[in-house]
C-alpha cells in the first residue's frame, strides 16, 4: 500500500509581501494633483460637467426610429471603390 505524503509549499508563498512592486500608495501624478486643486478652487465644476454631459450625451433613445433605420440599411459591397462592369449587348 502506498502511503500518502503531505507536501507543503514553501512558507514564502503563503506570507503576504510587505509591499507589491506595483503598488505606489504615496504617489500622486501631476494631473491628479492639478484636478484635485481645480475642484477645490471650483466646487461647482463637477455639476457643470454633469450638465454638459446631459446636454450632449444623456438623451432618450427612440427604439422604433432605430429599428426603422436599421431595417432601411443597404448592404455595402466588399470593395466600395470597385466600379460596376458595363455590359455591352
Amino acid at each position: 500500500m502506498a502511503r500518502a505524503i503531505a507536501l507543503s509549499a514553501p512558507a514564502t508563498l503563503h506570507t503576504p509581501h510587505p509591499m507589491s512592486i506595483f503598488a505606489r500608495p504615496h504617489y500622486r501624478s501631476d494631473a491628479t494633483e492639478f484636478l484635485d486643486a481645480l475642484k477645490g478652487r471650483q466646487p461647482e465644476l463637477e455639476a457643470q460637467q454633469r450638465q454638459g454631459r446631459a446636454l450632449l450625451w444623456d438623451k432618450p433613445v427612440d427604439r422604433q426610429f432605430w429599428q426603422q433605420a436599421n431595417a432601411a440599411k443597404v448592404a455595402q459591397k466588399p470593395y466600395v471603390y470597385q466600379t460596376e462592369p458595363t455590359l455591352k449587348g
